[in-house]
């Protein structure tokens, strides 16, 4: 018994400060819980974009009720540009780049300057999200796609959707050259 004791003073020792640390008010706020939201999907989304090689960004299916959809580079590019635009609303501000509308811009053409494009537009949504509050969640504010207003809460939720659903797109494409998505490897 004795020879328990020791080492169990020991591991309560070494807790201790941690617990104290760890005292401190660890509730998550709003923008918290909405970039945890927008991180899942781009921790699906960029990996996804990546696996794609260069030579088929611009697949897209065109037999059956795929005539005329988005090749897979404007896939990305239209995740990235409206991720601009809702980060810009969410921030009362114009977007830093040139989004091309909904489109991207379309002098970005190499898979290179596609991701960046990608991964930026996801770290200035995080930005927008972390400038989320309670106090400003609910206020309405000018929707960025013409129809009245909207909240910053509300296009802090649908961002995430957003991505998803084009990622559920650009999945279809890659299976469909033989890449199996990044995360159903796992």
């Amino acid at each position: 018994m004795k020879r328990m004791f020791l080492p169990l003073l020991c591991l309560l020792a070494l807790a201790f400060p941690v617990a104290a640390q760890s005292g401190k008010d660890t509730k998550p706020t709003m923008a918290d819980e909405i970039n945890k939201n927008i991180s899942w999907p781009e921790s699906e989304m960029v990996p996804a974009a990546d696996a794609m090689p260069e030579d088929k960004y611009d697949f897209a299916p065109t037999a059956g009720e795929f005539k005329g959809v988005r090749t897979f580079s404007q896939q990305v590019k239209h995740i990235a540009a409206v991720n601009y635009i809702f980060g810009a609303a969410i921030l009362g501000e114009k977007p830093p780049v040139d989004t091309g509308g909904e489109s991207g811009p379309d002098t970005m053409k190499t898979k290179a300057d596609i991701m960046k494009f990608l991964k930026d537009s996801f770290a200035y949504l995080h930005k927008a999200a972390g400038s989320i509050t309670a106090e400003n969640a609910v206020a309405a504010i000018k929707s960025p796609f013409g129809d009245g207003n909207t909240t910053r809460l509300s296009l802090g939720g649908q961002a995430p959707a957003h991505v998803f659903d084009h990622y559920g797109q650009m999945v279809v494409y890659l299976r469909m050259n033989g890449i199996v998505p990044p995360a159903s490897r796992k």
